[in-house]
C-alpha cells in the first residue's frame, strides 16, 4: 500500500517532462468575402414584404366595432314585426306612434287568400225530403285495406358461434346472381353501346364515300408524295438539329417546355414520314 502511495524513486521522475499540445491552425476565412459581402449589399432588395410597408395607421378612436362591417338596412318606419298565422298577417308596431297607433295591420296576399276562403259560403246541408243518390259501388275491398299487413323479418345467416349474423340474401350463400334471366347474356346497354359505334361507323363510311364520289379526296400522285415526303424530312433534319443545340441540364421551365415542344414536334413528323412510306396511296381532301 505504501508503494502504491509512494512509488519507489527512480531517475527516469528526474527527466523534464515535455507537454505536447497541439495548436490549431487559424479559422479559414476566404479572401473573397469583403467582395462577396458588398455585392449582396449592393443587390439586396429595397423592399420586399406581403404588402406596402408604410400604411396608415388606423386611429385609436376609429376601431372595430361589431356588426360595423355588415350591410345596413334602410330605415323603416316600422322597427318590430310581428306575424299572426291566424289570419296570416304581419303586425307592425310603430316606434314613433306608439302612444297614438300601437299596432298596424297590414293585409298580404295569403292573408286576402284566406279572408276570402272564410268569407265564401259553403254549400247547404241536404235537407230531410232530399233523396240520396242510389246505385253508387264500388270494388274496393275495405276489409283488405284496413287490415295491417304482418312484418315478416328477413332471413338471416348465423356465421359465427357469438351469434354473428347477416342477410342471408347478401351473405353468398343463395345463388342470387345466376337465378337472373339475363344472366350469362351481354347487357343492353353494351349492346346499345355497340349499336351507337355501328352506326357512326356507317355514317363515316358513307360521308367518305359521298365525299369521294364528288370529287372531295384528291389521289396524290407519286411525284407530288414524293415532294412531300421531302420536305417532311427536311423539317425533321432542322428540328433535329435545333433539339441538338439544346443544353443538356434543363433546369429553368422555359428549356423543359421548348424540349418538349421539339420532341413533339419530331414525334409527330416521324409519324407522318413513316404513313407516307408505308402507304403508295394516299387521298388528301380539296375542301
Amino acid at each position: 500500500m505504501s508503494q502504491v502511495v509512494h512509488p519507489p524513486e527512480s531517475g527516469y521522475s528526474l527527466v523534464p517532462r515535455v507537454d505536447f499540445r497541439t495548436e490549431k491552425p487559424p479559422r479559414y476565412i476566404s479572401k473573397h468575402r469583403p467582395a462577396v459581402l458588398l455585392e449582396h449589399k449592393a443587390t439586396k432588395d429595397a423592399m420586399r414584404t406581403m404588402g406596402p410597408a408604410k400604411v396608415e395607421v388606423p386611429l385609436p378612436d376609429k376601431f372595430l366595432k361589431k356588426h360595423s362591417k355588415e350591410p345596413k338596412l334602410p330605415e323603416s318606419e316600422f322597427s318590430c314585426r310581428v306575424f299572426d298565422q291566424r289570419v296570416g298577417a304581419i303586425l307592425l308596431r310603430d316606434c314613433h306612434l306608439r302612444s297614438y297607433l300601437p299596432y298596424v295591420l297590414l293585409e298580404t296576399q295569403d292573408s286576402k287568400e284566406a279572408r276570402k276562403s272564410f268569407t265564401v259560403r259553403k254549400p247547404a246541408v241536404p235537407a230531410r225530403t232530399d233523396n240520396p243518390i242510389m246505385g253508387l259501388q264500388t270494388k274496393r275491398d275495405f276489409i283488405k285495406t284496413t287490415t295491417a299487413v304482418t312484418m315478416k323479418p328477413k332471413p338471416t345467416s348465423v356465421d359465427s358461434r357469438n351469434g354473428h349474423k347477416q342477410l342471408l340474401e347478401n351473405s353468398g350463400l343463395v345463388p342470387k346472381y345466376i337465378k337472373k334471366k339475363d344472366y350469362g347474356e351481354v347487357p343492353e346497354y353494351l349492346q346499345q353501346r355497340n349499336e351507337e359505334e355501328q352506326r357512326a361507323q356507317e355514317a363515316y363510311d358513307r360521308c367518305v364515300k359521298e365525299q369521294r364520289e364528288q370529287g372531295a379526296m384528291k389521289h396524290l400522285s407519286d411525284e407530288e408524295r414524293q415532294a412531300v415526303l421531302e420536305g417532311l424530312k427536311k423539317n425533321w433534319d432542322e428540328l433535329h438539329h435545333e433539339y441538338l443545340g439544346l443544353s443538356l441540364v434543363t433546369d429553368t421551365l422555359s428549356k423543359k417546355a421548348r424540349k418538349e415542344r421539339l420532341e413533339a414536334a419530331l414525334k409527330q413528323l416521324e409519324t407522318d414520314i413513316n404513313r407516307l412510306e408505308r402507304f403508295q396511296t394516299v387521298f388528301i381532301p380539296t375542301i
